[in-house]
């Protein structure tokens, strides 16, 4: 097993890409809803931790939120979900920080051109 010394590091935020998230396990629209929730919330603790500008945080939230209530309605369109998701990630694609939840929202567009 491999031990890596942190003493001394100062970690504000951390995605945890093995946490509450797991895209792998969406098989149907409700699935993907849930998650989509999640990466939401995961957002906002980056925000919270000031690893995210407050804008950037309110404008991928912003995109997501329509992202979920497209994927609610009984007949979803497929390609305003994709269309919010991509902007989505397009706000925070040039953040290192934000490299976890980029890959999330790239999983989730890939899903939704299978699930619709």
């Amino acid at each position: 097993m491999s031990a890596f010394d942190q003493r001394g590091q100062k970690v504000n935020y951390q995605y945890n890409a093995a946490g509450d998230i797991n895209f792998a396990t969406v098989q149907n629209q409700a699935d993907l809803v849930n998650e989509l929730e999640k990466l939401k919330f995961e957002i906002t603790k980056a925000g919270d931790a000031q690893v995210i500008d407050a804008e950037i945080v309110t404008d991928v939230q912003y995109q997501i939120q329509k992202a979920v209530d497209q994927s609610k309605k009984p007949e979803p369109n497929k390609n305003a979900i994709l269309e919010h998701l991509i902007q989505a990630k397009e706000f925070i694609k040039n953040l290192a920080e934000a490299g976890g939840i980029v890959t999330g929202i790239m999983k989730a567009i890939e899903l939704v051109q299978q699930l619709f």
